[in-house]
């Protein structure tokens, strides 16, 4: 009863930090490791980077992620998620399209090419079956009109200002899902403990920050990542031996 009058005195909390609760829920379902996008199958060049001796243990895990936070595809898609959710929040449909189109092309090879769009399209199919969402048939005709796949960024980019998620905790979370499904990867390879997993993502959290802070301020002309050994070892798993993920 105590409980239940503070409440009624103070209220209940429907906001947190600018996100409703609603909003956060569904946020955290389409981010989960549960959600049908095949997050699972992917570890962005990683695979090639443990055959390589390059990310051999956690440490070398955490300094390779940060890598690719910083420099690769976070800053890049980072950048390109800010630029959509802008676009779709000013109703700027020649922005959005700009958006998907940059966010299509700007791959360094042809596997993380096809883990950004497989996920993107896999992502935008699951939303229209299990939450539909109002104003999306809109932002689904302009990238129709692109003739291209959405990217992943993009797509959660979408879905999240339609449903009210500001741009900072948005691209945050996103970040933090893209940086939690490459550990996971890195667990299984290396492979990790679970604890050295966890590890490991805790000291990529301040990065994972800093990433979004910095592609939310960095201007449009410095679009680009120089990630070039991640790069690299993403273009030898095309052809490497055996292999347990597609990227």
């Amino acid at each position: 009863m105590a409980g239940i009058r503070m409440a009624a005195v103070m209220g209940i909390r429907t906001e947190l930090d600018g996100v409703s609760t609603h909003a956060l829920t569904r946020l955290l379902a389409w981010l989960s490791p549960s959600f049908p996008v095949g997050g699972f199958s992917y570890s962005h060049g990683i695979e090639a980077a443990v055959e390589q001796g390059l990310v051999r243990d956690r440490a070398t895990l955490i300094v390779w992620l940060d890598g690719i936070l910083r420099h690769g595809a976070g800053r890049t898609d980072g950048m390109l998620f800010a630029a959509a959710h802008r676009a779709v929040l000013a109703g700027d449909e020649a922005g959005f399209a700009w958006a998907v189109e940059r966010a299509d092309i700007l791959r360094a090879s042809a596997e993380t090419a096809l883990e950004s769009r497989a996920q993107g399209q896999a992502f935008l199919l699951a939303i229209r079956a299990a939450w539909p969402l109002d104003g999306l048939a809109r932002w689904d005709a302009v990238i129709a009109a692109t003739g291209r796949p959405v990217a992943y960024a993009v797509a959660v980019a979408l879905a999240a200002t339609l449903i009210g998620v500001a741009e900072g905790p948005a691209l945050t979370a996103y970040l933090h899902a893209f940086a939690a499904n490459l550990v996971s990867a890195g667990v299984r390879l290396v492979p990790l403990g679970q604890t050295d997993g966890q590890r490991a993502l805790a000291a990529l959290d301040p990065i994972t920050h800093r990433a979004a802070e910095t592609a939310l301020a960095a201007p449009l002309d410095d679009l680009g990542g120089r990630a070039m050994a991640v790069d690299w070892t993403s273009m030898i798993h095309e052809t490497q031996y055996t292999r347990l993920f597609r990227s």
